[in-house]
């Protein structure tokens, strides 16, 4: 597909001080506001958070995409972000922590406001003013001084009190010159439900999700000015760049056929990058997606299986109770088939978890913790697999509250080299096992690669 080099799409990036401030509810609420007018709007999330690209969805009616620098590197976030957005009449791009937060010691490195600079929006601040009053007009200014390349374009207030509440707000953020594009009183009725490492996925509540979000829609089309907020949108220059394209990423032959590759869904499997399914199929496989809480059989010609992350602890009775699924991953891996499994795939693939059976694949036992890892990882595949060849580098995000006993097999996935370095995973014959979650499009390579593998089976 051929793309023009100069992108025009109205955006908007939506941050804030710091997490906790009403991010998701404004952005998912005027995504869902605006996709009510009848435009198309594009949905992003800065960072690597799955969850909430799934509200993002919700809302649109299009895959919430993900924009994080550290794991694709800056210069894909305007491709990317051109892929997902081509044709639409809006953009909305949710921001990750405060503004200014990005990886650990890495500057503004995957920080909100550097996606805004790549991308040339303008950024607009939700401020929780629930404990404060003219102070907000010096939160906001240093937030606006702060970087000069980061345009701050207004101010939407969250969880104001009172209308006098209100009225000292606008007063203070008046004197400041910073426009105020909406307010929202305290609505506890949309809040969504939060568990061990955030809001609860849309695929585990569908019904009661779309509720919460046709709400968030009605809160901002009371609270905010949807046209000053358009009209801000409309004020983000070209970008200048190619879209990225999946088909233009893969570099090599493909192979011949069509190979299956089974890719587990449902609601305990719902952590997974667009991206990725993309890249499969240019790299010629048919993506089949199967649940593994319902499907008792691989979907039909599997030639290759995907298990991407999610919350196997939640499931882990019902993924355990379902032996003929469990019996035919077990099979499929040890004959061989290329499995690639994250976080989640790496639980459902253990020997058990919290004491229930799971696959079998991994000599290793699996059990919540109270620990929570989290964080960016540098990493080099340090074995040969179906996935990476032997000194292949990827950054990838860990993000699980479990352990894994033993967490490395003889031959490891991955080698960390960055914040920490250790040896992660297994790659037993076919299968590749991690907790790293990564980013298929910064190495299209291993798509192909696993493409390959699958293609190559019988």
């Amino acid at each position: 597909m051929v793309t023009s080099y100069r992108f025009d799409v109205p955006r908007l990036v939506i941050a804030a001080p710091s997490s906790g401030s009403g991010k998701t509810t404004v952005a998912t609420g005027l995504m869902a506001a605006f996709s009510e007018r009848g435009l198309a709007v594009s949905p992003h999330k800065a960072g690597p958070d799955y969850i909430d690209p799934g509200y993002h969805a919700l809302a649109t009616g299009r895959p919430g995409r993900n924009l994080d620098a550290f794991m694709c590197g800056p210069e894909l976030i305007a491709p990317l972000f051109a892929h997902a957005a081509a044709g639409c009449d809006l953009a909305v791009v949710e921001g990750v922590m405060g503004l200014y937060d990005g990886a650990a010691g890495r500057g503004e490195l995957a920080s909100t406001a550097q996606v805004a600079k790549l991308l040339r929006a303008p950024v607009v601040l939700v401020v929780d003013a629930s404990s404060q009053s003219r102070s907000v007009a010096a939160l906001v200014h240093g937030f606006a001084s702060f970087d000069p390349q980061v345009r701050l374009g207004g101010v939407i207030l969250n969880k104001v009190g009172s209308d006098r509440h209100e009225v000292m707000l606008r007063e203070a953020l008046e004197e400041a010159g910073m426009p105020v594009l909406g307010v929202l009183r305290r609505a506890p009725q949309v809040a969504t439900p939060s568990r061990h490492l955030g809001l609860v996925p849309v695929a585990e509540r569908r019904a009661d999700a779309v509720a919460a979000v046709a709400a968030l829609a009605e809160q901002v089309r009371a609270g905010c000015d949807l046209d000053a907020l358009m009209a801000l949108a409309r004020t983000a220059p070209p970008l200048a760049c190619e879209a990225w394209d999946a088909e233009r990423a893969l570099a090599g032959t493909r192979p011949s056929g069509r190979p299956v590759v089974a890719v587990a869904g449902g609601p305990a499997f719902t952590f997974s990058y667009a991206e990725h399914a993309e890249l499969l199929t240019a790299a010629g496989a048919d993506v089949v997606t199967f649940d593994p809480l319902r499907d008792e059989a691989l979907p039909e010609g599997t030639t290759g299986l995907v298990i991407g992350g999610g919350f196997p602890e939640v499931y882990a009775p019902e993924l355990s109770a379902n032996e003929p699924l469990r019996e035919a991953v077990a099979r499929f891996a040890e004959a061989g088939g290329p499995v690639a499994a994250e976080c989640a795939g790496l639980l459902y693939l253990a020997r058990s978890l919290d004491g229930k059976p799971m696959c079998g694949v991994l000599d290793s036992d699996a059990r919540m913790s109270e620990r929570l890892t989290l964080g960016y990882r540098e990493a080099v595949a340090v074995s040969d697999s179906a996935l990476a060849a032997n000194g292949t580098r990827l950054r990838g995000h860990e993000f699980h509250r479990t352990v894994i006993e033993p967490g490395a097999g003889a031959a490891p996935a991955w080698g960390f080299t960055h914040p920490e370095r250790r040896v992660e995973g297994f790659v037993q014959q076919g299968v590749h096992a991690s907790y790293l979650h990564t980013h298929w499009a910064a190495e299209p390579s291993v798509a192909l690669r696993f493409v390959e593998a699958a293609a190559a089976r019988p």
